[in-house]
């Protein structure tokens, strides 16, 4: 049954209270741009129930989404479990400040309910996780109402190089909510596009290289990607665990820091989380500050200019901004040895995906496969349905690698943190006595290209993956009608010190631009 028949099903099965409410409200306006803590006050006085969150969110899931096809389920309890955190409400108790708030889920992300984890591939369609993510039951543990669960790019991308960011066999093509004909980014291209559309609070995304920054930046939301460790990675169907970080995409700064919170914090199930515990914080909206700007040294990371003319302009601009608000922006010339970094970084992914893939299915329900060999022979038995726009060549050239005491692998891994961690971020803030590093996030958009794959447009969004080091992107501008974030880059655990600055630069902005689903730019006379 297709995804949007199922949710109009449910919810007409439902009969929850936006029903009655839907003529008056229209796409339920009066949750857009609606920040976490302006439902929370709505909450708080009684105008609105976590009930009536959950189904405005949902009424607008099905109203916008088939157009953006970002949601890839909902979650059949949502209602209920909205009612249960209401009734808390009633009884004086508030867990905190995501108290009723409803979130949606990267579809890698484990819950032990009636949705899916799949990564978008049929592969994982007939077997389960055993419990939920340290993700999800911390959310669930702060208030939150995990609405459903969004698609993105099958296997965080790491299936193909030639695949289109957005796509899987489970969720089809996730569309970028300003012009619905380029790419959403990936691999968090439905968290991305669902945040920006106002289809949750927030949203929940992964990144290993560049999977939060790129469909934060090309989809217009505010993206934090954490120091690794920060955030436990236990229960999220794996890519490389010296990469691997869970974050949170939102319309603003704010928004984001107060998700990052209760996600963070040790846990046994996750080794690389910190221990003892010394990185990290529960409540990073303390951090926010709207003149975080002024006094600021920024390194602007000129090596990653150039790639857009467009993009160049609209954070060229942001840099006026910031310098007129008080910063003051030192030239870095040269960061890291690209090339080098990003063979060694290659290399990396390939023998830990191989290794941590397997550990990762070895947690679930009978019915999967069970290892990677198992993964691409499944591809091959069912190549029409799952390699009919491309192949799975990443998956091949990961399967050839060894255990990870082999000394290829160390090295690659040593050299890929020497080059972005010492010989990268790390010289660059000290050498210049820097607060952060500034520079394009990526984009704009591509066209979406399902035939010869995706063009990527560069920036340092992902510059920060190897080092695992903690970036926000925020939303610049637009080029051409399309979205353009900077970036702004730390050392390990920076993030509060980012989240300032972050927020001081989103204030000199302003209200961001919000998505319009625009078809095309080629139907637009203006450009």
């Amino acid at each position: 049954m297709p995804k949007h028949v199922a949710l109009e099903r449910w919810m007409k099965q439902q009969r929850h209270p936006s029903q009655t409410k839907a003529t008056s409200f229209g796409w339920v306006d009066w949750i857009v741009e609606k920040s976490i803590a302006e439902l929370q006050e709505l909450m708080a006085r009684g105008e609105r129930s976590a009930a009536e969150l959950a189904a405005a969110y949902l009424d607008r899931i099905s109203s916008v989404d088939p157009q953006l096809c970002s949601v890839v389920e909902v979650n059949p309890e949502a209602l209920e479990i909205a009612a249960q955190l209401d009734q808390e409400r009633a009884n004086g108790h508030v867990r905190g400040p995501l108290h009723g708030v409803p979130l949606l889920l990267k579809e890698n992300i484990d819950t032990d309910d009636a949705m899916q984890t799949t990564a978008g591939s049929l592969a994982l369609a007939e077997s389960s996780p055993e419990q939920d993510s340290t993700t999800a039951a911390r959310l669930r543990h702060a208030g939150a109402v995990l609405l459903g669960k969004t698609a993105m790019s099958e296997w965080a991308y790491m299936r193909s190089r030639a695949g289109s960011s957005g796509w899987s066999h489970r969720g089809g093509q996730v569309r970028n909510p300003f012009v619905l004909d380029r790419s959403p980014g990936g691999s968090s291209s439905g968290s991305g596009t669902a945040a920006s559309a106002n289809l949750a609070a927030a949203t929940i995304g992964t990144e290993t290289h560049g999977s939060i920054m790129s469909p934060a930046t090309l989809c217009g939301v505010v993206g934090i990607k954490p120091t690794v460790g920060l955030t436990s990675r236990a229960g999220v169907i794996p890519v490389s665990r010296s990469q691997d970080t869970v974050g949170p995409l939102a319309r603003t700064v704010g928004d984001a820091a107060a998700v990052l919170g209760p996600l963070t914090g040790q846990d046994d199930r996750d080794p690389d989380t910190p221990m003892p515990y010394g990185g990290g914080h529960n409540d990073y909206t303390a951090f926010l500050d709207p003149l975080g700007i002024a006094g600021s040294r920024l390194g602007v990371a000129r090596n990653f200019f150039g790639f857009s003319p467009s993009a160049d302009a609209v954070v060229s601009h942001a840099l006026e901004a910031m310098a007129a608000a008080g910063a003051t922006l030192v030239e870095v010339e040269s960061l890291g040895r690209p090339g080098p970094l990003a063979r060694a970084e290659e290399e990396v992914m390939f023998y830990e995906f191989k290794a941590d893939i397997a550990l990762y299915l070895a947690t679930r329900t009978p019915g999967s496969p069970r290892n990677l060999a198992e993964l691409i022979q499944f591809n091959n038995d069912h190549a029409n349905q799952e390699m009919a726009w491309f192949g799975q060549d990443l998956f091949e050239l990961a399967e050839q690698k060894g255990p990870l005491t082999e000394p290829a692998y160390l090295e690659a891994l040593a050299t890929a943190q020497r080059l972005s961690r010492q010989e990268g971020l790390d010289r660059a803030l000290q050498e210049h006595k820097l607060d952060a590093l500034v520079g394009p996030t990526g984009g704009p958009a591509s066209l979406i290209d399902l035939v010869t794959g995706e063009q990527f447009i560069g920036g340092c969004g992902a510059f920060p993956s190897p080092a695992g080091y903690p970036v926000i992107t925020v939303p610049a501008g637009l080029a051409h009608g399309l979205p353009v974030g900077i970036s702004f880059m730390g050392t390990a655990w920076s993030e509060p010190t980012l989240v300032k600055l972050a927020s001081g630069y989103e204030a000199l902005r302003g209200p961001r631009q919000l998505p319009q689903l625009i078809p095309s730019l080629r139907r637009l006379d203006s450009v």
